[in-house]
């Protein structure tokens, strides 16, 4: 691929444009013979000059406009394929064991009374492109690095346990536990790759569609990142991603390909599985798939292989020097090769062949049984071998492999290419004696005819068997194979923290800061400094982290090669091959693929970062929440800020920028540690045990994420007895009331904590009332502390019975309590039902819109006026006050009135 410098900027849409012809009469010259090929030997001769022209203009290095797709045929021409090392014959029984077992698990699964479903049609299409890559490619860990990175296609999972079987890796009651994974403890296999499920098995999750191929690409660039950084040395690894045709479809799975590009990842390989088919009918029928997805990632600069057809069409090619055979090709679309797939030897020769004598002759020599069985590349193991190899050895660029295949290939003519083949799971007594008879199995007809179809394996001492134990020997161990050899960290003690737990003193920053300035302290420790890895969505002077550019710098492999506008200054813009902080542009997808790439590499490399992703509002966990979802399944670790957080504080940027349901998001992901911190010395608090529990001994599978706030306040100095185990679980008594007679207790969390503060004084000074004032600074955590205690004690009657944390520091708290933050109730509400007492809450419900800070508030009720009036209507409801009151609040306050109220700070980015 001619590199930016040699293209002509000049050629637009391919075609010369203001340039001037210095030699009208050469130039007539040529296109004079042009003419004459054309009208002598016919437009397709033509056409292959052209081609050859243009091959040749390239290996010249002249600059030509790229082709946006090429013939409908392999990339690699037979002559230019490499010598196949294997065995063939073994790795095909091989392959029909694997694919046999594979497809006897899902039908054993919907046995009577279980019934829990599988997918078996995918895997019969993508076996060989596997096979080869476990025989000859795919690097295990046994070395002691991280060996390849492989993300296997979900629905393909069948297959993968079939061959662990084969290597006694498995045995049959995992494959007859399969999606049971509790009721089959200890044996169970999960429905999909699932590291949860399975930690010491699968690596990468990947049946959410279109999550595989974006987390490829950021692993091959993580990879790159860890070795630049000089953290690991991951030259060897390469990352192979196994994606179906029709889940290319996804956003995301396109999305980033031009990263890939513009880094030159060529430690990455796409494998895309065009089986042309969806989950429920063909995915191009009207087109093709293979030539359209050439083109996008031929445009997006990445090198594309196609394997098309397998070595029975090489013949029939060989001989068509008209290029009428090319050209039916090219030109009959997914749909109708679906059909061929699915009819008979003599209806392809009618309808393929038949309509031009030229064709006909070149298959006359065959039978309608070798005509049915002119194959697909994807099932061809030595042009899958060309094809990796080739890839492999590219360099500059990353590469997909565009693989066409059968679905439901080996299973029968009731399943192959069929429209319904992806939700078909059971094999009959007839399906099953076909299938054994293709793959050429010595399994009797009697064990086929009664109770449930038999695995097979064909014995630890049999040659298949050995040459499989031999081949994984050669290439570093078994995969897919998790192993975490990451050792817990050594990591900061308290004077780390000491200065964000100082408070601000007179200066006013928001809390986004207050972590910012906590990160920068981590960042210079000697330990674990250049562990972090600062990731955000071209948002770093949003969020005030500007200031690490000039110490940090930005990751680029390009390094910088332009003079930066603002070299002058002292936080210059300053990229770098060795940067430590990802700067993924406005990609919160990519930013969140970063995140888990890193937060895993204490498994993938065993070498732990510590990703600090920073995104903007509601961008996180809305946006990209399958992804975090992703994240927990492949037991990634890191802090996630949802920075610029709150329904009401970033003022004046409206309704899709106005975040009051994150935490709520958050709550539903298990994996998920949320706070809402109000201070500096609570972030500390929580960022230190953060970093206990993911890096240190004992390390947990969760990770952190806190809500911070872009509204600047006086940050105030930790507390002499402060409650540290209250900032940790969720709730401690930040301030007590010193004035009034009637007692109250307000909770609040991060932005709201200051309004409840405010609230407590107009409480004392104008109402007589005496309120606490509690940070809640873990409405989640509190929740879940209380949902295991219920759980424990619903199942150990005879034990004594646990007390939730909320309802223990809580039950001597005179008076109602009332609830406040910048979240909607929802988030406040899940605690509810342990709270001791009266209990209400004010939240920011509805959709957000712009406009100051405090009128936002006054309009949704959650001003410290409004928690006046809120308290004060719960001391009526208990008799404590005359109702009376609440009316004379409400005109005092002007509580109707979203004008009067103070519209508050302004500004206040980071």
């Amino acid at each position: 691929m001619a590199s930016g410098s040699d293209r002509n900027p000049i050629i637009i849409g391919g075609l010369p444009s203001q340039v001037p012809d210095f030699d009208p009469e050469e130039t007539q010259e040529w296109l004079d013979s042009l003419d004459a090929a054309v009208d002598e030997r016919g437009r397709e001769r033509a056409r292959y000059l052209m081609l050859r022209l243009i091959e040749r203009a390239r290996e010249k290095r002249v600059a030509v406009p790229e082709m946006r797709s090429t013939d409908y045929v392999n990339t690699i021409a037979t002559k230019d394929e490499p010598f196949f090392p294997g065995n063939e014959e073994i790795e095909r029984k091989v392959l029909n064991a694997t694919r046999w077992n594979a497809a006897v698990m899902v039908s054993r699964a919907q046995r009577p009374g279980i019934g829990v479903g599988g997918h078996i049609a995918t895997f019969a299409s993508s076996a060989s492109l596997y096979d080869v890559g476990f025989n000859h490619f795919f690097r295990g860990k046994d070395g002691g690095d991280g060996g390849d990175q492989i993300f296997f296609q979900g629905h393909a999972s069948p297959g993968i346990y079939a061959r662990a079987f084969l290597l006694d890796r498995l045995n049959e009651q995992h494959l007859d536990a399969f999606r049971q994974e509790k009721s089959k403890a200890g044996h169970g296999l999960s429905s999909y790759p699932h590291p949860r499920s399975m930690p010491d098995f699968w690596e990468f999750p990947t049946v959410s569609m279109g999550l595989g191929p974006l987390g490829a690409i950021y692993q091959a660039r993580m990879n790159r990142y860890m070795e630049a950084r000089g953290i690991a040395d991951t030259s060897a690894s390469h990352v192979w991603a196994f994606l179906g045709d029709g889940e290319m479809d996804e956003p995301e799975s396109l999305g980033q390909l031009s990263l890939a590009a513009r880094e030159g990842l060529d430690n990455l390989t796409f494998v895309v599985n065009c089986n042309l088919q969806r989950l429920d009918g063909p995915v191009r029928g009207n087109g093709k798939i293979i030539q359209e997805l050439e083109s996008q990632f031929r445009g997006a600069g990445w090198n594309v292989i196609k394997l098309v057809w397998d070595r029975t069409w090489d013949p029939l090619l060989a001989q068509d020097r008209d290029g009428i055979l090319v050209n039916k090709l090219n030109t009959t679309p997914d749909g109708q090769f679906q059909t061929y797939a699915t009819e008979t030897g003599s209806y392809i020769r009618d309808h393929f062949f038949g309509d031009d004598q030229r064709l006909r002759s070149m298959v006359e020599h065959m039978t309608d049984d070798q005509i049915l069985h002119l194959g697909r590349g994807g099932h061809d193991h030595r042009k899958i071998y060309a094809a990796y190899a080739a890839a492999k050895a590219h360099k500059g660029q990353p590469t997909v492999i565009l693989a066409q295949t059968v679905k439901g290939w080996t299973l029968g003519p009731n399943f192959e290419g069929r429209n319904a083949t992806h939700q078909m799971k059971k094999l009959t007594v007839d399906d099953l004696k076909r299938f054994r008879d293709r793959l050429h199995l010595p399994i009797p007809d009697k064990e086929l005819e009664s109770g449930l179809p038999p695995y097979y394996h064909p014995g630890r001492d049999s040659e298949e068997i050995q040459y499989m134990h031999d081949r994984r020997k050669s290439l570093g161990g078994y995969v897919p194979t998790r192993v975490v050899r990451a050792k817990p960290l050594q990591l900061p003690g308290d004077k780390t923290y000491a200065s964000t737990k100082k408070g601000s003193g007179q200066q006013q920053i928001a809390t986004t800061m207050a972590f910012v300035r906590l990160l920068k302290d981590l960042m210079r420790d000697k330990e674990i400094g250049k562990r972090f890895v600062p990731i955000a969505p071209d948002e770093y002077r949003t969020f005030g982290m500007d200031s690490l550019f000039p110490s940090a710098k930005i990751y680029s492999p390009l390094g910088q090669t332009y003079e930066s506008v603002d070299r002058e200054l002292l936080l210059a813009y300053k990229e770098t091959p060795t940067g430590q902080m990802l700067h993924d542009g406005i990609s919160e997808a990519g930013c969140t693929a970063s995140l888990i790439a890193a937060g895993s590499a204490y498994a993938t490399h065993g070498e732990p970062l510590i990703p600090v992703y920073v995104f903007y509002s509601m961008f996180g966990f809305q946006r990209t929440g399958d992804q975090f979802w992703q994240m927990a399944d492949q037991l990634s670790r890191g802090f996630v800020l949802g920075a610029t957080a709150g329904r009401t504080t970033l003022t004046g940027e409206g309704l899709q920028h106005a975040d009051g349901h994150s935490q709520l998001l958050a709550s539903t992901n298990p994996a998920v540690v949320a706070y809402d911190p109000a201070f500096g010395f609570e972030i500390a608090h929580i960022v230190q045990d953060g970093l206990r529990r993911m890096y240190g001994e004992d390390s947990e599978d969760v990770f952190y994420y806190l809500t911070v706030y872009n509204e600047p306040i006086r940050h105030p100095a930790e507390p002499a007895d402060v409650d540290g185990e209250g900032i940790l679980k969720g709730l401690y008594r930040y301030q007590r009331g010193e004035k009034g007679a009637i007692p109250a207790q307000i909770l609040a969390s991060g932005v709201a904590v200051p309004w409840a503060l405010e609230a407590q004084r107009v409480l004392a000074d104008e109402w007589d009332v005496k309120a606490d004032v509690w940070s809640a600074t873990s409405w989640n955590e509190l929740r879940r502390d209380a949902v295991e205690a219920e759980e424990h004690n619903l199942l150990h009657p005879e034990e004594e019975q646990r007390v939730p944390y909320v309802t223990r520091k809580l039950a001597d708290a005179e008076g109602p309590k009332v609830a406040v933050s910048d979240w909607m109730r929802a988030v406040p509400d899940q605690i509810a039902r342990w709270v001791p007492g009266t209990y209400q809450s004010l939240g920011a419900d509805g959709f957000g819109f712009a406009d100051t800070r405090g009128a936002a508030r006054r309009f949704f009720h959650i001003d410290a006026q409004s928690i006046v009036l809120a308290v004060l209507t719960e001391l009526a409801k208990d008799g404590k006050i005359d109702r009376s009151v609440l009316k004379q609040a409400i005109d005092r306050y002007q509580l109707l009135d979203v004008a009067a109220a103070d519209p508050g700070a302004a500004g206040g980015d980071a």
